[in-house]
């Protein structure tokens, strides 16, 4: 007897430890404090980040939203690439980048786990090719470049660049034309290699603010705007997430989107604060000032609504870069943008 009530307790004790067991991993589960890890480039075009994490934005919006604590990380890159690349591998939740750098992950990854869409735009502005060499004055002589950097070749919005000033040149079947000339390089260190000659590098694609700083040397002069070569203006950078993160919280998405909606406004109305930011952030040497002049400059409009990127990606496809044609912005925007008035 004393066996059999020794049997009969085990199943008692089982079944306890297994709702003590179930206990614990709920309360893990509701400790874990979600986390947003961004990733950004070393250009201005992502001024609503650095407010976001100055302000605490996306905390503010997590916590309306129900969501009481959310940690938020940033980390930058030099190029869309390996951006993407660690968006791919759940290495960052949010990337700042060009249309370019989105459309080769959103064709590549589309109806996959990985499918990438964009959130929102964040600004549009002109950038431009520039040179040190008194020979390089037009398009054509673009052929006298011994060197072009760009943040990543062939993906980056720079490079498109490059092979948008090639196809007119030259028709679209020689849109690579100058592809063996870029080389990848940060934008500072570009500008670095303008400047001092060195490396054999004497044209640049020049964003801002490294556009401005370079300018203000007599010896360095515009060759091409990249509005020009667009066919107007478009949208320079943009937010972009993985369907996975836009799916698995959507509480978490919103609260990012209005995020980045706030920011904008806040970049709008007051372009030195966020200007002071993006010093701090950058370990920048640049004043106020020039930072804050770079990013109000012609043409300059932070805005979520994104513009004219169906010709960005219609190019894309046109020369092969990316083997998916989208028949509208919407098919690469999450529906959270549906209501804006893009293109």
């Amino acid at each position: 007897m004393k066996a059999e009530r020794q049997t009969m307790t085990l199943p008692k004790i089982t079944q306890h430890a297994g709702a003590l067991l179930g206990a614990v991993v709920a309360f893990s589960a509701q400790a874990e404090v979600p986390e947003v890890r961004i990733a950004r480039q070393f250009s201005m075009g992502y001024l609503q980040f650095n407010v976001v994490e100055h302000e605490k934005l996306i905390q503010k919006h997590a916590a309306a939203l129900g969501i009481p604590e959310v940690k938020v990380s940033s980390v930058r890159f030099n190029g869309p690439t390996a951006m993407n690349d660690a968006l791919l591998s759940d290495s960052v939740d949010i990337v700042g980048g060009s249309p370019n750098g989105m459309f080769t992950l959103w064709a590549k990854a589309r109806g996959t786990p990985q499918e990438v869409r964009a959130i929102t735009a964040l600004v549009t502005l002109p950038y431009v090719i520039t040179s040190n060499d008194p020979a390089i004055t037009t398009l054509a002589d673009l052929e006298k470049c011994e060197k072009i950097p760009v943040p990543s070749v062939k993906v980056s919005s720079p490079a498109v660049t490059i092979q948008q000033a090639a196809a007119r040149l030259y028709g679209i079947k020689e849109y690579n034309r100058f592809d063996s000339k870029t080389v990848t390089m940060s934008p500072a260190d570009a500008t670095i290699a303008l400047l001092t000659g060195s490396g054999g590098v004497n044209c640049s694609v020049a964003l801002p603010p490294f556009m401005q700083q370079q300018l203000e040397h007599p010896n360095i002069h515009v060759v091409a705007n990249s509005f020009d070569l667009a066919g107007g203006p478009t949208t320079y950078t943009l937010a972009y997430t993985s369907k996975q993160f836009h799916d698995r919280n959507p509480k978490l998405y919103q609260a990012v989107y209005e995020a980045l909606i706030e920011a904008t406004e806040l970049v709008r109305k007051d372009i030195r604060t966020a200007a002071g930011y993006w010093i701090e952030d950058s370990n920048s040497k640049l004043s106020i000032d020039f930072v804050a002049a770079a990013g109000s400059g012609p043409q300059t409009e932070w805005t979520t609504v994104p513009r004219d990127t169906m010709k960005a990606a219609a190019f894309m496809a046109e020369v092969g870069t990316i083997k998916v044609r989208p028949t509208s912005w919407k098919d690469y925007f999450f529906p959270e943008a549906y209501g804006l008035p893009g293109s």
